[in-house]
């Protein structure tokens, strides 16, 4: 049956952030993502996951300047020292919250250069990321939501897989982004969760990032095609609900109770 984990940036902000750990396991979840960890000291996330009984499952390295609107950095040419600074400082907050992933954003690219620098940059964190047993993920993100975006299509997260042929560096495909720019879910699960290049999934209603049953997915027949499939990973619930988050939760408790 499929994993779940509550996305603590956009679920549950009804609460500040810290309360958002008790919420989620109030409601069941047993892990949590969310996007960055830097504003909180280490020690104090890994109290809020142990009081709780939360397993850390995934959050992203440095951005860059993400209130100036940079999406990353990994893929921009000149920018090489400041990534790198970056994946060591998610890699130790990655060792001290005992978390699996981390998601390494791109960039907005409009250089020739940017697909080398990003394999650049990948191979070295790979190296580093895997001395310590976690995975580095790329995300495709679709072009309405992040114009400019390195990755857009899941071919092209694959291919750079491919060509690094780390064990360390998988796709996070984020099932919204994908329906978004290509759709044909069901045959993106069936071709590529067998291939072991996925490291995390992703849901959210379509088109409006809402609870994953509203919108035009057909959510159930996509959990079942991931059970299907035994997909061992977690699939994060990056969605902004609707109203409140608890309220909004009858896809996950009508799933369970479907399941149990």
């Amino acid at each position: 049956m499929p994993r779940f984990a509550a996305n603590l940036s956009m679920m549950y902000t009804e609460h500040p952030f810290p309360a958002r750990f008790a919420a989620a396991a109030a409601d069941g979840f047993e892990a949590v993502e969310y996007l960055f960890p830097y504003a909180y000291d280490p020690a104090e996330l890994r109290r809020l996951l142990d009081e709780h009984g939360l397993r850390q499952v995934l959050f992203n390295a440095p951005p860059g300047d993400w209130d100036a609107g940079e999406r990353g950095t990994a893929a921009l040419p000149g920018r090489e020292a400041e990534t790198r600074a970056g994946i060591e400082r998610a890699l130790e907050y990655a060792a001290a919250l005992d978390c699996p992933r981390v998601h390494v954003m791109a960039g907005l690219v409009h250089s020739g250069a940017a697909r080398d620098t990003c394999l650049g940059n990948l191979a070295w964190a790979a190296e580093r990321a895997g001395a310590v047993g976690v995975d580095l993920l790329i995300e495709p993100i679709n072009h309405r939501d992040m114009p400019g975006y390195f990755l857009n299509r899941q071919a092209e997260a694959h291919a750079v897989v491919e060509e690094l042929a780390s064990d360390h560096v998988k796709v996070q495909l984020d099932l919204y982004h994908c329906q978004i720019t290509e759709g044909d879910l069901t045959t993106a699960l069936r071709r590529d969760l067998p291939t072991g290049r996925v490291g995390h999934l992703q849901i959210a209603g379509v088109p409006d990032r809402r609870e994953p049953d509203t919108g035009e997915l057909n959510i159930g027949h996509l959990f079942d095609v991931i059970d299907e499939l035994a997909f061992e990973g977690w699939i994060g619930c990056e969605y902004r609900p609707r109203a409140g988050t608890s309220e909004g939760l009858g896809w996950l408790r009508d799933y369970r109770g479907a399941h149990a």
